[in-house]
Formats: C-alpha cells, sequence, structure tokens
C-alpha cells in the first residue's frame, strides 16, 4: 500500500472509484513534491541582472481630496521593510480598444489577494496605457486594491518582455530584488518562451490564475475553446 493512501471514503464510492482515486492521490503527491522542488530552485536561483535604470511610472494618488497623476520611480516601489516586488505586465496598450481579458481574469483575483501579498512583498501591475485610462478600467472591474502604474514613455514593457518585437502586449509577471542601494531582476515567467506540444497552453503564470486551477478539478477540465470574457 502506497504512503500516501488513507482511510477516509466518500457516500457510494465504489471499489473501482477508490483503486482509481488512490493512482490519482498517488500522481498528485508526486505533483505536490514536484511543484516544491521546482519552488526551491526558483528561491536558489542567483542574482540576475541589475535594472538598466530607474524607470518611471506614472500613477495616480489623492492629494487634498483630489486624483494627481505623479511620477514613481521602480525603486520607490519597494518599502523600507520589504526588499522584493512582484510586476505583473498587464496587457492594455494604448493602441488596444479594451485590455486582454485574460489578464483581466487574472487581476481580478489578485486584487483580492493584494491586501494579503502585501504583508510580505511589494506588488504592483503595470500597463503600457495612460494612467487614467488604466484607472478608469480598474473603476469598471471594481479593483480597489491593486497599485497600478503606466509605463507608458519607458522601454519597461520591452526590456523585461511585457512587449515583443513588433510592440504587441505580453502577459509577463517579473520579480526585482533590492540589495542595498542597488535593484536587481531575480525572476520573470520564461515558461511561456518555451517549446510545448501543439495545443498546450504556455500556462506560464497558472501560479496566481485560480480560474485555470479550478476547473483542473473539474471532469470537464479547461476545455478547448472557452477562455475568459470582460462580460457574459
Amino acid at each position: 500500500m502506497s504512503a500516501s493512501r488513507h482511510q477516509v471514503r466518500f457516500p457510494g464510492e465504489s471499489a473501482s472509484y477508490r483503486a482509481a482515486r488512490d493512482k490519482l492521490l498517488d500522481a498528485e503527491v508526486e505533483m505536490r513534491r514536484a511543484v516544491e522542488s521546482v519552488a526551491a530552485q526558483r528561491r536558489a536561483l542567483p542574482l540576475g541582472g541589475e535594472i538598466p535604470e530607474d524607470y518611471d511610472f506614472d500613477e495616480i494618488v489623492g492629494v487634498n481630496g483630489e486624483d494627481e497623476v505623479r511620477t514613481v520611480r521602480l525603486s520607490e516601489l519597494f518599502t523600507k521593510r520589504m526588499d522584493t516586488l512582484i510586476i505583473y505586465s498587464f496587457m492594455y496598450g494604448p493602441e488596444m480598444a479594451r485590455p486582454c481579458p485574460l489578464c483581466t481574469s487574472i487581476i481580478d483575483a489578485l486584487d483580492g489577494e493584494a491586501p494579503h501579498v502585501v504583508q510580505r512583498v511589494n506588488l504592483a501591475v503595470v500597463a503600457k496605457s495612460p494612467i487614467k485610462r488604466i484607472r478608469e478600467f480598474a473603476a469598471e472591474r471594481g479593483w480597489r486594491n491593486l497599485r497600478l502604474l503606466s509605463s507608458e514613455g519607458t522601454t519597461y514593457n520591452h526590456d523585461y518582455q511585457g512587449e515583443n518585437a513588433a510592440g504587441d502586449q505580453m502577459p509577463a509577471l517579473n520579480v526585482f530584488v533590492r540589495r542595498g542601494d542597488k535593484i536587481y531582476h531575480t525572476y520573470s515567467t520564461e515558461l511561456l518562451f518555451a517549446k510545448s506540444k501543439p495545443g498546450q497552453d504556455g500556462r506560464h503564470v497558472d501560479s496566481i490564475w485560480p480560474l485555470w486551477n479550478l476547473f483542473d478539478f473539474t471532469p470537464e477540465g479547461r476545455g478547448e475553446k472557452w477562455i475568459p470574457k470582460l462580460s457574459y
């Protein structure tokens, strides 16, 4: 009997169900080991490159009861007590009529988690549209907790794979760390650039996207054609 097996049973289950479920449980235990192993390798990465410049982003802050656009540098996204910064690149360029619905689905969930996340690391979402346009969409979605920034006029998107050579916006999650008075890149979701089998999604940001993980628990799975929309 596998060490992962247990005596818990559910109403009406058959012996064939239990045998198949126990086999799946073994696979789930192995998957957990793999996830933990990959996370350990990720944590053990040496420092990446020092940022080429202290990027200037636009953000909107409330001043005397009114909204005001201000410039904030990447270095200023670090609080005094936390030396790690996660930035998600949101596909919403100035030439896009509407934002990417898949990114929107991710950020819908991320906005709810943000108050928890910022207890341990700094977090921001960056898009290339003008900041007022980003904030208008945020109000439409009901986002309240995220630090939203515009990379308009900077090379940040290009430098950190939030934009391809043709200028098309790309989804990316990047992690930066502060060491003394310098800032280094330490991780990016590069799985998107790795070869995959035909029909297999890149799944590079699945770890922060609860939608697909929830569907993975169901008999229907993710499906082959359905994708999130901005409205239903």
